[in-house]
């Protein structure tokens, strides 16, 4: 059994001004999508100052649809009965499908500014978001959020604030499968030019799997519990979709061009 570290959520504090782990999580995320974004542009016609735009239109569909989402599917409630709770991002609560749901529509819009496919940009920023989902599963672990079950593993950890037993480091294992794992395929598939739309559905299908089987290590969310079959939870239930849709946009991708 391992011990559960103890880390300060925040990194920096000032006075009244406080910068948390979580907050520096999603920086790391940026600064890693704008540098691998940079080394790329020219391949689907973006010059190095047009990744910058992009990542701000990007980063404005991952704050806003990750905290909304959150809001809508996790935490109804806690909104209808403390609406400024929705402004605290700080405090965590950020959902990988509404990000991904602001990011989509974030790029429709760029990519119709800069006269692009839809799926051509998509293909372009797929393999520069798992370095932030990574990163923001390790923000997770440093706020003690995303509890696993329990286990008799040797890595697992009494989870702070509830009791001595052992748990998955469930947000850890995202850590590595959403973040690692999925950077390394995604960069080594898209280093060669594939047909339009392959890259965009092998990361849903990926990541969609990974969520679906981390969900079977990690506690539902205590709000929600199980959604049905004393087994199905939330994220699994936002996975599904993902991995069907991920599925028909690859077999729709044997008949587009290739880049």
């Amino acid at each position: 059994m391992l011990t559960y570290p103890s880390i300060d959520p925040v990194a920096v504090s000032l006075g009244p001004f406080q910068v948390h782990w979580y907050g520096l999580m999603y920086v790391i995320g940026f600064i890693a999508a704008w540098w691998l974004g940079r080394q790329r542009a020219e391949r689907i016609g973006l010059t190095r100052d047009d990744v910058g735009d992009l990542l701000f239109y990007g980063a404005l569909g991952v704050v806003l649809g990750g905290r909304l989402g959150y809001a809508l599917f996790y935490g109804l409630d806690q909104w209808l009965a403390d609406p400024l709770w929705i402004l605290r991002i700080w405090d965590g609560g950020m959902s990988f499908h509404g990000g991904l749901i602001g990011v989509l529509l974030a790029s429709w819009i760029f990519a119709r500014r800069k006269g692009l496919a839809f799926f051509t940009l998509t293909d372009f920023v797929a393999p520069l978001v798992p370095i932030g989902l990574g990163a923001g599963r390790i923000g997770n672990f440093i706020n003690h959020e995303l509890p696993g079950r329990l286990t008799n593993l040797p890595w697992g950890m009494p989870f702070p604030g509830m009791g001595p037993e052992p748990r998955h480091p469930s947000s850890l294992y995202e850590a590595l499968l959403e973040g690692l794992v999925l950077f390394v395929v995604m960069w080594w598939v898209s280093a060669q030019p594939r047909r339009r739309g392959f890259v965009s559905g092998l990361f849903l299908v990926l990541y969609g799997a990974f969520r679906f089987a981390v969900e079977f290590v990690r506690l539902p969310d205590p709000q929600l519990g199980f959604i049905a079959f004393d087994w199905l939870t939330m994220g699994m239930l936002l996975s599904l979709p993902m991995i069907l849709a991920g599925l028909l946009l690859m077999g729709w991708s044997r008949h587009q061009p290739t880049p």
